[in-house]
């Protein structure tokens, strides 16, 4: 059964879901920004050593996953995925009440 949404809740998740994608722009624009800045940095200390890769690596990494929770790409932590948990367990919970009476 799918839930009808009031029009003052379309608009909270809509400008939930606004605040999401801009906080994702605003690391993503942080993570160039920041990580030019290294690289910069690290070419005229040490550039012998390229060790601006590991905050790159990493802090990517963070972005990506970021990237794809604003974006509903989590194939494993989608909102149909905790939905669907959440049935299984209340359905574990009530077979094992009514084993037990």
């Amino acid at each position: 059964m799918e839930k009808q949404y009031t029009e003052e809740e379309r608009y909270y998740n809509a400008r939930k879901r606004v605040e999401d994608i801009k906080g994702f722009y605003g690391n993503l624009i942080a993570f160039i920004v920041v990580n030019a800045g290294l690289l910069v940095i690290n070419l005229v200390t040490s550039p012998q050593y390229l060790w601006f890769l590991w905050p790159l690596l990493w802090w990517g990494i963070g972005v990506v996953f970021h990237g794809m929770k604003v974006f509903n790409y989590m194939p494993f932590f989608s909102k149909d995925w905790e939905e669907k948990k959440i049935k299984e367990f209340i359905e574990k919970e009530e077979q094992t009440k009514n084993t037990w009476k």
